[in-house]
């Protein structure tokens, strides 16, 4: 018997008929080999890719050409690091057999560099902050636990290059609608209406944005979040077959609950200038029958890397509160 439900292919043993998962659709068998984004330089590496090294500056940014065995396993947009008393932090800009070329980031958890008032409070964050800004970069991957920063970061950016920079026209948020207990039934109203519920993470990380500007006072601070929920749309996945979006910010969030297909469907909405960012946790599927090898998060993340304009980082620190820390860890 081959079952994707976990209660048959347990009942089917314990008659005594062989059952088993299928495995056609599995992207990976063991998500902890799953490409992570990033990728810790040996101490030895500039002694043995340094020898021929060219470097050089443009537009703020430092090149390095390096030459070596390592390049051959370095994938594009993918940030490798040096951690100690002078840190190196770069990402992979160009792969040519045994050399490659690494470009120096932009340092995101320094003051000057805020991203709607939010720093980047640990490397993985500066990484992401890095692509999120980066407008050469069409489709981004965010993984991590609870806490991560995951979405506070995608919205700061957004909202930095819909209303500042001006590269987008309006940020679109879309996530599956996937409850955690028993359905509460149907909700009313119209198509936004119905998707508040489910965008208490939106509001919450609006609250956290919106704080970041005091001198404004009370009505200042209503007039900027009005402001910023008409730049915002909310949209269902049922409706998405079929549209197109032109210079949009669009976010997919709680991702990990959706399968490679719905994945497919909404990926290929993305038109003209507009830059999609997937934002998951695999081990929080709530979808029957999912699982994290065969979540469509796991699989656009090993199907899009390398692609010259995408990227990805998995989030390793929590950043909410020492309670969210523990318990993710511990439970």
């Amino acid at each position: 018997l081959v079952s994707k439900d976990i209660n048959m292919r347990i009942k089917a043993r314990v008659i005594g008929v062989e059952a088993e998962d299928y495995f056609n659709d599995k992207v990976l068998e063991d998500t902890d080999v799953l490409y992570t984004g990033a990728e810790e330089l040996p101490a030895d590496f500039w002694d043995k890719h340094g020898k021929e090294m060219e470097s050089w500056q443009t537009g703020g940014f430092t090149y390095y050409r390096v030459k070596g065995p390592m390049c051959g396993g370095f994938l594009l947009n993918e940030f490798v690091y040096q951690a100690g008393e002078r840190p190196f932090y770069a990402r992979v800009k160009e792969l040519d057999g045994k050399s490659a070329v690494l470009e120096t980031l932009k340092d995101y958890s320094h003051p000057k560099n805020t991203v709607w008032g939010i720093v980047a409070r640990n490397r993985e964050q500066n990484f992401a902050l890095n692509l999120l800004m980066n407008p050469e970069i069409d489709f981004v991957t965010l993984l991590g636990q609870a806490g991560t920063g995951k979405t506070l970061l995608t919205l700061a950016a957004g909202l930095m290059q819909t209303l500042e920079h001006k590269t987008y026209s309006e940020i679109i948020m879309n996530r599956v609608t996937v409850p955690v207990g028993e359905d509460i039934g149907f909700l009313p109203g119209t198509e936004e209406e119905k998707m508040n519920p489910w965008m208490g993470a939106l509001e919450d990380n609006l609250d956290v944005l919106n704080k970041s500007d005091d001198e404004a006072g009370e009505w200042g601070r209503a007039a900027t979040r009005d402001l910023i929920r008409s730049r915002i749309k909310v949209k269902s996945l049922n409706f998405m077959r079929g549209r197109t979006f032109i210079n949009k910010y669009l976010i997919i969030d709680e991702a990990q609950n959706l399968t490679p297909k719905q994945m497919k469907t909404l990926i290929t909405r993305a038109g003209p200038g507009t830059k999609v960012v997937c934002l998951g946790n695999i081990s929080q599927i709530d979808t029957p029958y999912l699982t994290e090898g065969s979540s469509g998060l796991t699989f656009v993340v090993d199907r899009f890397k390398g692609w010259f304009h995408s990227g990805h980082v998995t989030l390793q620190r929590g950043e909410r509160s020492r309670l969210a820390d523990h318990a993710a860890e511990v439970l």
